[in-house]
């Protein structure tokens, strides 16, 4: 048993205990205020009686932190460039995507983000570009899919991208291109270095690992973390919705 399974063995129910038993055992006689050395040795205590409690707890100031970044970027965090987005415009979730042509992972993820995008009418998926693994080819990537997106291409090139063999290189993003008759001339263009520049800003103000990293609701999945964990995640961001 890994250290999350047994801090969460305890859960809230064990957070809440040492509260309870820290407040009722630094009451002083006769029901007067808590006195707060009394409490703290009884919190220091337990925390050295149960550590495992510390890992969940750390993990769940890290989730709050997360979603208070992520509320705080999510305009950007939720508004495609161009025609950046599949499913539905006006879907009640919606599922943010940060990836790289350069990818692995990602390219596996394809298949499911396609798959949740036909088994789910009501989701808005937004793909962001966040080129950080392979230089030069992963930007140049990055900034041909911009221009198929604002040429209404942006489904297009990502799936044929994708299908393209790996590793990637300038000659297989300019082939597709090609195929799909992009004009290229304009990938430097302002709107597209500056799209880039703001993912690249928003991965590090979510503390992103790598990609893929996906956002739904208030919450942030980092890799591929496959199809019923991010069934899971929009329905949590459903309900959350009321």
């Amino acid at each position: 048993m890994g250290w999350k399974e047994a801090a969460g063995g305890l859960g809230a129910a064990a957070l809440g205990a040492i509260a309870t038993v820290a407040v009722m055992g630094g009451f002083g006689h006769g029901g007067s205020a808590p006195d707060p050395k009394a409490t703290g040795e009884i919190v220091h205590q337990y925390l050295l009686d149960h550590p495992e409690v510390i890992p969940e707890a750390m993990d769940r100031l890290q989730d709050r932190q997360t979603a208070q970044a992520i509320d705080a970027n999510r305009a950007q965090i939720e508004a495609p460039f161009a025609g950046a987005m599949e499913g539905n415009p006006k879907g009640d979730v919606t599922l943010v995507e940060y990836f790289d042509y350069a990818c692995g992972y990602c390219r596996q993820s394809v298949a499911d983000v396609d798959r949740l995008i036909a088994a789910d009418p009501k989701l808005r998926v937004v793909y962001k570009e966040l080129p950080v693994l392979d230089g030069a080819i992963s930007d140049r990537a990055a900034q041909v899919s911009l221009v198929a997106a604002k040429a209404g291409k942006f489904g297009a090139f990502h799936h044929a991208l994708y299908q393209v063999p790996a590793p990637l290189d300038d000659a297989k993003t300019d082939a597709v291109a090609a195929k799909l008759g992009l004009d290229t001339s304009g990938m430097s263009s302002a709107d597209i270095v500056n799209e880039i520049n703001a993912n690249l800003a928003a991965g590090r103000a979510l503390h992103m690992s790598g990609t893929p990293t996906f956002i739904v609701g208030d919450q942030l999945l980092a890799g591929a973390v496959g199809y019923d964990a991010l069934k899971d995640a929009i329905a949590k961001a459903r309900k959350s919705k009321g």
